[in-house]
């Protein structure tokens, strides 16, 4: 047995793409009437809106009200750890109103 041998790649079987090829996927011809495929259109048109606004607005809007939550926990617990400062919140839902206002003012 040779280098050469030991890292060539074994040929793929013809019965492996034609498994890909066989996975179900949606054609016109499956639908029984006009009514049908326009509402499979529309079903598939405001699943992609409601990934849109997934993707768009509300992971990121979640992403930094709660990065910035976690700052400030960690800044405060850092303070209190290395210069033995208490850190206290006032009003805490003034500070989380104040947090989801500045998350959204940038969005």
């Amino acid at each position: 047995m040779s280098l050469s041998d030991s890292f060539s790649i074994p040929d793929v079987a013809e019965s492996d793409h034609d498994e890909v090829d066989s996975l179900p996927s949606t054609s016109t011809e499956s639908f029984t009437s006009e009514d049908d495929y326009d509402a499979q259109k529309e079903w598939e048109q405001s699943l992609e809106q409601l990934q849109l606004l997934l993707t768009m607005i509300l992971v990121p809007f979640a992403g930094k009200y709660l990065g910035r939550k976690f700052a400030y926990w960690s800044w405060a617990r850092y303070m209190e750890w290395m210069h033995n400062v208490e850190i206290k919140w006032t009003n805490k839902a003034t500070f989380k109103a104040a947090g989801a206002a500045q998350a959204a003012a940038t969005l």
